[in-house]
């Protein structure tokens, strides 16, 4: 006789769960582990940890053997678990990333963690199984609604704290104490009227533009009539007079064990990735403060502020935050700067009273990029020149008014730099395009060059007037990695362009690079990088810095380096091997992407939340 007919079910058929285990340790090692080691996998992981949660979903779907009720119950759990929590989570993490942030951070989480609760769970009960299923998608998801970022760093770290905590800018908002409310408009220094067809995101700001300048330290008039000549600027602005991050005439004692740097001040600032401007005893810089955009005047000797003039304004994205990013200008006794927004400044240097103001992005028509008008004013005799996007236009440095308009050449971080090439000056911009050339007369292009990528560094020159030109990251045909040298000519048609070389022995994103003695120095990733400008060749690569940036002290072949972690290095700037000379000195605390000056025997230093000056020794001649 056969066994007795039963009503029990069927045993349950066990889990398959080494595929989802395996798939869980490979994630968990690309995406968390390996970065650690290797900073500049960081990205890679981060795209390969994307695509590990939907293979653990295709294990679960397809090969994990669970009841069908319980496959497209969790996948229908953690539709709404990320739909839902995409809607609940802080601005930054919603938007960071250019909307991608999100689901970057949240799905690789929430993988890892059902594989866990799988494995957790084999034995339970069904009901308590499908419990604690969606209890644990639902809260890997909504763990992320406790938090915010900062931004990242160029490894796409983040900077995450608790939603509810205060800001950096929050906390100096509060107990700065020397900046009292603005002053309503000066009546004597109207803006000009805008040009027609502004463009709606930066019409808003040029609106809500509110010119004022308040003395902080010290009384001052303002003047309207144009400044005099003033001797030369110290350090005039971005990256010094030739934008090249180039400090001539200055030579300092490389034993830091014995003569480190010593520091004069240090204070808080408002974020900002704009860097500093010197003459004298006074530099300038830009920052945030709350809904108003600052152009701020301090003192060297102490870090006081002198003035500061105030913008209606804000500009933030979640990647690096809020705050202008170009930096001052000085030229003839004033400060020229340009905000996040558009809106461009002329200044008494000494009262902050202002001269003139525009908005380029009105001027222009341009669309306010992703990461906002980041060019730093180029004042060319007496024009002055700023790149919205990749939209040139040059203002009369009297009064203000436009005076010509560049080529529309699509859009683009970097700033106006003035060269002189085969005897003609000429304005060149990098931009996502590539590189074009216009007159500074009356901005007729003369050349341009195409090879789509990032458009933020500046471009460098060559001991013979060739051109390079740098990108991390490419789109579009032709696209861009690496570094090229361009070599131009002139003839009866025009000028020719001619690619010389191109390579990826060194590939600068937002980190500028400087040239010196037949060579390239400047970061590839985190990494520093030498290169060859006979023939693209790296010559070593060496040094974790992160995303830093450097300037060049020629007459001693040295490098001085701001590390993206604030310290401070110096590295011989020369071909035959990578060789740090000094201990590395910690400057500031936090991300930190923006140029240091150096000015006499005084360094500067400071990313979005301090700021602070060093002496450093000088050796003797």
């Amino acid at each position: 006789m056969g066994n007795p007919p039963t009503d029990r079910p069927a045993p349950r058929r066990p889990l398959r769960l080494w595929p989802g285990v395996v798939i869980a340790v490979l994630l968990a090692l690309v995406r968390f582990v390996v970065p650690l080691f290797t900073p500049d996998t960081g990205n890679v992981g981060v795209m390969i940890g994307l695509a590990g949660g939907p293979l653990i979903i295709l294990w679960w779907l397809f090969f994990s053997r669970a009841p069908w009720s319980e496959r497209l119950g969790a996948l229908g759990v953690m539709i709404v678990a990320l739909f839902a929590t995409y809607h609940l989570v802080d601005k930054s993490i919603r938007t960071g990333a250019m909307g991608f942030l999100f689901p970057v951070l949240a799905v690789p989480v929430m993988a890892l963690a059902f594989v866990a609760w799988a494995v957790a769970t084999r034995n339970l009960p069904d009901r308590t199984r499908r419990i604690t299923m969606a209890a644990t998608i639902l809260l890997s998801c909504g763990v992320w609604t406790l938090l915010r970022t900062g931004g990242f760093t160029g490894d796409f770290k983040h900077d995450f704290a608790w939603r509810w905590s205060p800001t950096p800018e929050e906390r100096l908002l509060a107990t700065d104490r020397s900046d009292p409310p603005p002053p309503p408009p000066l009546a004597s220094t109207p803006t000009p009227p805008a040009a027609p067809a502004p463009a709606p995101s930066a019409s808003a700001a040029a609106e809500a533009a509110r010119p004022a300048s308040e003395p902080i330290a010290e009384p001052a008039e303002a003047a309207a009539a144009p400044a005099e000549a003033k001797p030369g600027a110290d350090w005039p602005g971005f990256r010094g007079p030739r934008r090249d991050g180039i400090v001539t005439g200055v030579q300092i004692k490389t034993d830091w064990s014995a003569s480190p740097p010593v520091q004069m001040w240090r204070r808080p600032i408002g974020p900002g990735w704009s860097s500093f401007a010197v003459q004298g005893d006074r530099f300038y810089t830009q920052e945030q403060r709350g809904e108003d955009e600052v152009v701020s005047c301090y003192k060297v000797a102490t870090g006081e502020p002198v003035w500061r003039h105030r913008d209606r304004a804000r500009f933030w994205e979640s990647n690096a935050g809020a705050g202008p990013r170009g930096t001052p200008t000085l030229a003839n006794g004033r400060v020229h700067t340009q905000g996040g927004t558009g809106i461009v400044n002329a200044l008494d240097a000494d009262t902050g009273a202002v001269v003139w103001s525009r908005n380029a992005a009105s001027d222009t028509g341009a669309k306010l990029p992703g990461w906002g008008f980041a060019s730093s004013p180029l004042v060319v005799d007496d024009l002055v020149v700023v790149a919205a996007g990749g939209h040139l236009v040059a203002y009369d440095a009297a009064a203000g008014q436009p005076r010509w308009y560049g080529p529309k050449s699509g859009w683009g971080y970097s700033s106006p730099h003035l060269a002189t090439i085969d005897g003609v000056r000429q304005i060149l911009l990098l931009n996502g395009a590539g590189a074009i050339s216009v007159t500074p007369e009356d901005g007729k292009a003369l050349w341009e060059h195409k090879w789509p990528g990032d458009g933020i560094v500046q471009p460098g020159l060559t001991a013979e007037g060739d051109v390079l030109i740098g990108t991390a990251t490419g789109m579009g045909e032709g696209a861009g990695i690496g570094m090229r040298r361009v070599s131009l000519g002139r003839g009866d048609r025009g000028w020719t362009v001619q690619e010389r070389w191109t390579t990826t022995g060194l590939k600068p994103y937002f980190n500028d690079f400087v040239v010196h003695e037949g060579h390239a120095y400047g970061f590839d990733g985190s990494i520093l990088a030498c290169v060859d400008l006979k023939d693209g060749e790296r010559k070593w690569k060496g040094g974790r810095y992160g995303a830093g940036q450097l300037v060049l002290l020629p007459e001693q072949d040295l490098l001085l380096v701001l590390s993206e972690q604030g310290e401070l290095a110096l590295v011989e700037a020369t071909p035959e091997r990578f060789t740090e000379v000094a201990a590395r000195v910690p400057a500031l605390e936090g991300k930190t992407w923006n140029h240091p000056v150096l000015a006499g025997d005084v360094l500067l230093a400071r990313n979005a939340e301090e700021m602070a000056a060093f002496r450093l020794a000088l050796a003797s001649r």
